[in-house]
């Protein structure tokens, strides 16, 4: 089996985070793997950056390559195309992990049947993501478990036959880690009226996040359970469930979450 050759086209962060994954879990060689920038002064600077890679801007080397990953922001995804359709071949397939664009666009475009998109969240720079992904029908089965595998290498992944609930993975873990922020920030807050420093209330919290994450994870509990073996009868955890419930706090979030869902279906249309 010839080993896996990879282009990366976009290196910002997330780009780059997954180059490091596929390295790291040598799912590519270093001389296999393609960073693709859109200007010279980005492909100089990713050459001082990554000396051990190959770089270069888009062109006819591209061809060489197993799996395209199209990591460009998604405003600049159709100047971006017309480069690459000039330069793909049939047997490649392109790997995208721009939000809010539809396979059928992107096939599209590029004038190139064999599309994948992916829709990674943030946690993957640590290699501690969750990333759904769907797959146009003309991708080969064995196309679609290698590519499998290398999303695996940020955390792990879902495989989404109904593309529209790509979606729906937007809102849930796309912009999850937003929520989570949001909630830690408002229980830090909540330490410094108490009479914490900055620095005490936030050690309490994120360590508190920490550990009850760890024990969900590994418990045979449901969260409903774990809630009420914290919250004693008439307890200070029942308190605060009482102020929560009534102010609606669980539907709250439940409809931000779908109006994230609603954004992310007109984006797609827009």
């Amino acid at each position: 089996m010839k080993p896996l050759r990879i282009a990366i086209l976009g290196c910002g962060n997330m780009g780059l985070a997954f180059a490091k994954a596929f390295l790291h879990y040598n799912l590519v060689a270093r001389p296999d793997l393609l960073l693709v920038a859109r200007h010279d002064e980005h492909c100089q600077r990713l050459k001082g950056q990554h000396p051990e890679l190959p770089v270069g801007e888009i062109s006819a080397a591209v061809a060489d390559y197993d799996v395209v990953l199209v990591a460009v922001k998604p405003q600049d995804f159709s100047q971006v195309a017309v480069g690459l359709r000039a330069v793909l071949q049939p047997g490649q397939v392109v790997v995208s992990i721009m939000a809010g664009i539809p396979i059928a666009r992107l096939q599209r475009e590029l004038a190139h049947q064999q599309v994948m998109r992916a829709m990674p969240n943030a946690p993957a720079l640590l290699g501690m993501g969750i990333t759904g992904f769907s797959a146009a029908p003309e991708v080969e089965r064995s196309r679609l478990h290698q590519v499998e595998n290398l999303l695996n290498a940020t955390g792990r992944s879902i495989f989404l036959e109904d593309e529209s609930l790509l979606d729906a993975v937007t809102a849930v873990s796309g912009s999850g880690p937003a929520y989570f922020y949001f909630l830690v920030q408002a229980m830090m807050q909540a330490g410094q009226e108490m009479g914490f420093s900055e620095s005490v209330a936030g050690l309490l919290v994120k360590q508190t996040m920490l550990g009850a994450y760890h024990l969900l994870n590994t418990s045979a509990q449901s969260p409903d359970e774990l809630i009420a073996a914290v919250a004693s009868k008439g307890g200070t955890t029942e308190a605060a469930l009482r102020e929560f419930r009534a102010g609606h706090l669980a539907e709250t979030l439940i409809a931000g979450m779908k109006a994230a869902q609603q954004r992310a279906t007109e984006l797609a249309s827009e």
